[in-house]
């Protein structure tokens, strides 16, 4: 079967089968099937899901990442599982890129990641914990970008990832007869307080940053008792590590003031972190040649700016030696990520699987 052939294949079982983070069970054993039908070594993990494949020989090692999660989400009506970030098309290009370099003459063995858990934002250090990067010193990874972003037939060595933190916030006062509000502590007051306080949230306007609500949950179906109870979730993004830190403190502060305000305990979980792109200017340069050898002059666009998050990023944060950067790919994609329409020009995988092979080739002897 054609390598274009395949490739489609491959996203389209993904596509028809996502699989929410931690739970990608049966994604991980369809990559471990075409990783036997392949004849490439690999191994799994008892306690998360997710493989780690290996091709080449030698001492060095580099490396390129695949996330497999999808979101849990609503599509026409009905909550389920969804790849509307693309990872089904990035493990094809992966993959795809593996089958273009597994016979090839390589400067040094090269390492397929296979990720889990990409959405919760912490699915890498899980890998990094069991090894995945051990003794890598360049990284690659791949994501198709919006049309706003990219247009399709161009792509980025770089996506400069902005950092996110995700809060879930719980409001614990007294419920009280509708008629008697003076014997409770109402839990909607301080979740309207906390609304508004966000608002008063303000840093250097050269600064990308934005705070705000994304999730409440008060009360139940009888109109005539006062919640004293209520959960809230925040999502908190920066362009920069730095400021994400100043705005973690700042509503710390305001969230703690509030509660005092209304006499009340109001918890904070700091769920998930996304630090901003770490990026390597030597990966970066490597995978210009890989583009330019793909796509040539025209096909190479700039370096993408990007308020969104991905815990790529963890790999180079937790290992600072580590030369890493997530290649950018337009796919004519709309009407944006995470849209639970999310759609786009499926001959993009075939550019991405080639740029990767590329990129990783380059960088296979540059290492020795």
């Amino acid at each position: 079967m054609a390598v274009t052939e395949q490739i489609r294949n491959w996203f389209e079982h993904f596509h028809a089968n996502p699989e929410v983070s931690w739970k990608e069970q049966e994604t991980t054993h369809e990559i471990v099937r075409i990783l036997d039908e392949m004849g490439v070594p690999y191994k799994t993990f008892e306690d998360v899901t997710g493989a780690v494949a290996e091709i080449g020989e030698g001492d060095s090692v580099i490396a390129v990442r695949a996330d497999i999660d999808a979101l849990w989400q609503e599509v026409d009506g009905v909550y389920q599982a969804n790849h509307s970030c693309g990872h089904d098309g990035h493990m094809a290009m992966v993959l795809g890129a593996l089958t273009y370099l597994k016979e090839e003459n390589l400067g040094c063995r090269i390492r397929f990641i296979f990720q889990p858990a990409e959405e919760k934002g912490n699915g890498s250090n899980a890998m990094i914990d069991r090894g995945a990067v051990d003794d890598v010193s360049y990284m690659y990874g791949i994501h198709l970008r919006p049309q706003e972003e990219l247009p399709l037939g161009k792509a980025s060595a770089a996506i400069r990832h902005g950092a996110a933190y995700f809060v879930e916030g719980t409001i614990r006062g007294v419920d009280a007869h509708g008629a008697r509000p003076h014997q409770g502590i109402n839990a909607i007051d301080p979740l309207l307080a906390i609304g508004q306080f966000l608002k008063t949230i303000q840093f250097s306007p050269y600064e990308a940053y934005s705070v705000k609500l994304t999730h409440v949950q008060a009360g139940g179906e009888s109109l005539n008792i006062i919640p004293g109870s209520a959960k809230f979730g925040l999502d908190i993004r920066a362009q920069s590590n730095d400021v994400l830190q100043q705005l973690q403190n700042r509503v710390d502060k305001g969230v703690q003031q509030i509660a005092e305000l209304y006499s009340t305990k109001i918890d904070l979980e700091w769920a998930d972190y996304t630090p901003a792109a770490e990026v390597s200017d030597e990966a970066v340069a490597i995978a210009r040649e890989g583009i330019l050898a793909v796509l040539g002059e025209k096909g190479l666009a700039a370096d993408v700016v990007t308020s969104g998050s991905d815990d790529f990023h963890f790999y180079t944060i937790r290992n600072p030696e580590l030369k890493a950067t997530m290649i950018g790919l337009g796919a004519d994609l709309g009407p944006g990520l995470h849209h639970p329409a999310m759609t786009f020009n499926r001959d993009a995988l075939l550019t991405g699987a080639k740029i990767l092979a590329e990129t990783l080739k380059i960088a296979s002897f540059k290492v020795q």
